[in-house]
């Protein structure tokens, strides 16, 4: 079984930009699909960006278009969620999860583990 541990998060002014982390043990990233969803006070948690295993496929929702990236370095066996330009509709709870699949799954079912959850808050 993996384990994700989240770090990073904050808060911030509009505009700002943020990086979080998630650092796996057990087993390498490599093996799976990564992905990074947010869940803001009283709303169901929602699909933020994905990589495939390989890195050749990403998938991103809308909102975030344009302003984050998801990379990640197998060496560290680590992802990061990259945020530029963060608005306040962007403050949640940001997880980092992990899928067998070979693809972008965008619903939390197919996604096997989750990291703890880290806050972002972003100020007006």
């Amino acid at each position: 079984q993996v384990q994700l541990v989240q770090s990073g998060g904050g808060l911030v002014q509009a505009g700002d930009s943020l990086r979080l982390s998630c650092a796996a043990s057990g087993r390498p990233l490599s093996m799976y699909t990564m992905a990074w969803f947010r869940q803001a006070p009283g709303k169901e948690r929602e699909f933020v960006l994905a990589v495939t295993w390989s890195g050749r496929s990403t998938s991103s929702a809308d909102s975030v278009k344009g302003r984050f990236t998801i990379s990640r370095d197998n060496a560290k066996n680590t992802v990061y969620l990259q945020m530029d330009s963060l608005k306040p509709e962007d403050t949640a709870v940001y997880y980092c999860a992990a899928s067998l699949m070979n693809f972008p799954p965008l619903t939390t079912k197919e996604y096997d583990y989750w990291g703890q959850g880290t806050q972002v808050t972003v100020s007006s």
